[in-house]
């Protein structure tokens, strides 16, 4: 049970830790947290609506709502996570990393 647990934890550091692959994950976060802030919004669809937007190869990234905040986050589990906030006269904007 202990080596599966240290095989787990040596993979989730290893492509946690790999620069392209957070590199890519960071970027598609962004994009996508971007993306489907503004198609919420500015053009009133659904967030599942909103994925049709995405860039092909987005698959991995998964979307969640704070409608009271008027923000989308996008993640890709154990790699990235950003938000976009709407703010009035800017429309959506990411909010700043915390990384």
């Amino acid at each position: 049970m202990i080596v599966l647990a240290i095989l787990i934890a040596a993979g989730v550091a290893w492509y946690r830790y790999q620069p392209g692959l957070a590199a890519q994950a960071e970027a598609g976060t962004a994009f996508g947290a971007r993306t489907a802030c503004s198609c919420r919004q500015i053009g009133g669809r659904d967030l599942s609506d909103c994925r049709k937007d995405f860039e092909p190869g987005m698959d991995l990234v998964m979307l969640s709502e704070d409608a009271d905040e008027r923000s989308v986050t996008a993640r890709v589990p154990l790699l990235a996570s950003s938000t976009a906030t709407w703010r009035e006269g800017y429309g959506c904007v990411l909010d700043p990393y915390e990384g």
